[in-house]
């Protein structure tokens, strides 16, 4: 979602000030009749300002999207990361002072047209009051979208018409490692939990196939209604996006997290997400004789998953065959 740019009220303002300005300027030295030049020259002022600011309004909202008719994850996506309801209360708030500014251009070139000379000045000074007023009573709408705009500007551009894996699992289970080694991503890495703080894209190109592979914030074993907006981020990706769900165990428990914690995460996605599950033994080049002995234990209760060292690179290549599989499944569907 582009946001452009978002001026201050100030900066708002000052803009249709100085272009009235100007206008009036060019009036000034036409050859208009002296008794009609002054109102003429109030009138320019009065139209150009009010059109330079409806203009930048207009701007904003037409290149804002309609939030209703973006796809579900991306409405999804923006109430969790700055709100729905205060995103189009402050659009309503720019269309407000559209409709505002509106009349009142209408209601001061008129007066304006019909006043004296002497008059003139003095109502293109009120206009430009009532102007500054209705602009300042939207600030905090314009600070709202500026602050909209540097939240939203990361969010991720998702191909719709693609097979999608979402990567989920504990924080720092080799999720982001993982992505780096199977697609053209290239994700940040680093040994602390949500490394990831949004959503991170990589592609896979087999055999004429295209997969998007999805990598998710870290997911805690706790109820949803208890996670923060990083991981909600990866239910909105499990929820809209995913063809198939790749779960992530760290079977080293290197991470800080107990193998019996990540399964309780993964019977939670497996109840709520009723999709196909790629499981994935991550770390394995990290077991000592006890992990062993885990592994083995949870290989025959989650049946056979792949073991993989994603930080070396070894068994990935199972996982694309995995993901191939997947795609000609949803081809034939």
């Amino acid at each position: 979602m582009i946001i452009p740019t978002i001026p201050t009220p100030d900066e708002l303002l000052d803009k249709g000030f100085s272009r009235g300005k100007k206008a009036a300027n060019k009036v000034r030295t036409s050859k208009i009749p002296k008794h009609v030049k002054s109102q003429k020259i109030e009138e320019t002022r009065v139209t150009t300002a009010c059109q330079v600011v409806k203009e930048k309004l207009q701007m904003i909202l037409d290149r804002v999207p309609d939030i209703e008719s973006l796809p579900e994850f991306y409405q999804d996506y923006i109430d969790i990361t700055v709100g729905v309801d205060e995103m189009k209360q402050s659009l309503g708030g720019l269309n407000w002072a559209y409709g505002i500014i509106t009349q009142l251009e209408k209601d001061y070139a008129k007066r304006i047209r019909r006043s004296s000379p002497e008059n003139s000045s003095k109502l293109q000074k009120q206009l430009y009051g009532r102007l500054a007023s209705v602009v300042n009573k939207i600030s905090k709408d314009l600070d709202f979208l500026d602050y909209g705009k540097s939240k939203l500007r990361n969010m991720p551009t998702i191909n719709f018409e693609a097979t999608t894996i979402v990567i989920a699992g504990f924080p720092n289970v080799g999720k982001s490692t993982l992505l780096r080694q199977i697609t053209d991503a290239e994700p940040q890495v680093a040994d602390y939990p949500f490394t990831t703080k949004g959503i991170q894209i990589g592609h896979v190109e087999r055999k004429w196939q295209h997969i998007q592979v999805i990598d998710t914030p870290g997911l805690l074993d706790r109820p949803i209604g208890k996670m923060n907006d990083i991981e909600l981020n990866s239910i909105l990706a499990l929820e809209h996006l995913a063809d198939s769900i790749l779960f992530i165990f760290d079977i080293s428990e290197t991470s800080g997290y107990l193998i019996e914690n990540q399964m309780n995460l993964f019977e939670e996605i497996s109840n709520i997400f009723k999709k196909d599950i790629i499981v994935v033994f991550n770390k394995i080049d990290l077991l000592d004789d006890d992990k062993k002995e885990k592994l083995e234990k949870y290989k025959y209760i989650l049946k056979d998953p792949i073991e993989i060292s994603a930080f070396e690179g070894t068994g990935t290549e199972e996982i694309i065959i995995r993901m191939e599989k997947i795609e000609k499944n949803v081809i034939q569907k």
